[in-house]
């Protein structure tokens, strides 16, 4: 890597940080119910996400590192946004990249855990948005001190967190384009908010799959009516969207069968997952709560890492409509309305194939029904070009230093939009897109959790990376 860095020095610095500053305040950041926009229409009225904001900022604002300017940036109707820049001593740009807001609370949590209830057991730190990916600033400003205690050069560092990340990061667009002189173009970008296929490796993210989010809802009446009376009369307004849905998903397998959704799968992909799979074994699935005797989709390892990373896939997240069980009488009801996530691989153009979706689910409809598509947030997915050498090399010296192994590579199946966004605009940039949601982390379900050692080995990583990216210039 050409960087002459004491390692022990570094580590002892992120050891104290993380275990005397970075939990308390990640606990208290946890405690804040920063949900959305997408989830919490009055965000602004609550209070949540400008408490979220403010937390961190006011964490970063103390930090001791040489230069730093710390933000909080606003747009009439946006959210709020901190941005951060740190002056280097040489003429490029790092941009690195984390959100604060929050996922719904979800139900499922285990007995005495909670969303907004911080509990550390062990190396775990349970609580909603610690890992997805609220530690992103703490860990990124850690890594700057490392760099900053040990004199060791880097180049001018700029640093957002933004709070819209998990409605499809509506609001960011509007922030980078009021701060574009600032940022400038950035030589390198760098995200936390990615996964880990285990905890005994650095993971880069190769690609990530993009999403179509919206609402079907089928109408059939004005009322709802006795079922015993109007049914076999009234068409069910269930089975008419059952029927829908078959025109882009097989029942049977669950494989999505519109094809302008799929892609071909670089070659170079397929080989990094089954690597990754090797590495992985059974864990690949069995990281995941199955009930006893459920089975996963395929019993090829690389084949389920490949579904999860570079096919799409659809599942139904909300519905309206119907009434609890305890509650649902003998009546045929006037509508059923669902909420469906599509993902979809990078390649797929969102923009486009969210209008072929609307057309298939809305025309002809069964019986006349009236149905509806609604969007909420289509975005694509992003695949990473190859790396630089200097970047391989970094990686794989920085995770042998902190994880005691290698790097390893595997794609995400989650999206964050942001990622298109800035590979678009900045094609000739390196990406290093990696995160701590591993085994069990569970991101947006019950009983996530930040996985503390891995915490402080991606912090170290950073570093290190930000360190060999001024040392090839230099």
């Amino acid at each position: 890597m050409g960087v002459d860095i004491d390692l022990v020095k570094m580590k002892n610095l992120i050891e104290e940080t993380w275990e005397n500053d970075i939990i308390p305040s990640l606990s208290e950041y946890i405690r804040i119910p920063a949900l959305s926009p997408a989830f919490d229409p009055n965000w602004h009225e609550n209070g949540h996400i400008e408490k979220a904001i403010q937390h961190i900022a006011d964490w970063c604002k103390i930090q001791d590192i040489e230069g730093l300017t710390v933000e909080i940036r606003r747009l009439e109707g946006k959210t709020p946004l901190i941005y951060m820049e740190v002056p280097g001593t040489l003429d490029e740009t790092v941009l690195l990249y984390q959100h604060a807001d929050k996922q719904p609370e979800f139900v499922g949590w285990h007995e005495g855990l909670g969303p907004w209830i911080p509990v550390r057991r062990g190396d775990k730190l349970y609580g909603r948005g610690g890992a997805d990916d609220g530690y992103g600033a703490y860990a990124s400003l850690t890594a700057i001190r490392c760099l900053q205690q040990q004199g060791i050069p880097h180049a001018n560092l700029k640093l957002i967190v933004e709070a819209s990340e998990e409605s499809g990061s509506p609001d960011l667009p509007a922030h980078l384009e009021a701060l574009a002189d600032r940022i400038g173009t950035p030589a390198m970008v760098i995200c936390l908010d990615s996964g880990a296929g285990d905890w005994d490796h650095l993971w880069l993210t190769t690609s990530l799959r993009g999403v179509i989010v919206g609402t079907l809802n089928v109408e059939v009446s004005s009322a709802g009516v006795h079922s015993g009376d109007a049914g076999g009369i009234i068409p069910s307004s269930f089975r008419i969207a059952r029927n829908l849905l078959d025109r882009i998903s097989d029942s049977t397998t669950g494989k999505v069968i519109v094809p302008e959704l799929w892609v071909d799968i670089p070659q170079s992909r397929i080989e990094q997952a089954e690597i990754a799979a090797k590495i992985l074994g059974d864990e690949v699935y069995s990281k995941f709560p199955f009930l006893e005797g459920v089975s996963a989709n395929d019993s090829d390892l690389s084949e389920l890492i490949l579904n999860r990373t570079w096919r799409p896939a659809l599942e139904i997240t909300g519905a309206d409509g119907m009434p609890t069980c305890a509650a649902g009488g003998n009546v045929l009801r006037t509508n059923t309305k669902l909420k469906l996530s599509i993902r979809i691989p990078a390649g797929v153009d969102s923009e486009s194939v969210t209008e072929l979706i609307a057309q298939t689910l809305t025309e002809n409809p069964p019986q006349g029904a009236h149905v509806t598509w609604e969007t909420e947030h289509p975005a694509d997915g992003f695949h990473a070009k190859p790396l630089a050498a200097w970047l391989h090399s970094a990686l794989t010296e920085a995770s042998n230093n902190h994880y005691g192994n290698p790097v390893q590579f595997m794609g995400e199946g989650g999206t964050i939009p942001f990622m298109p966004m800035l590979q678009q605009q900045f094609p000739q940039a390196e990406f290093m897109i990696t995160g701590i949601l591993g085994p069990e982390s569970n991101a947006h379900g019950p009983n996530e959790f930040t996985h503390i050692p891995a915490s402080k080995a991606v912090t170290g990583c950073v570093a290190e990376v930000i360190a060999a990216h001024a040392a090839q210039k230099l």
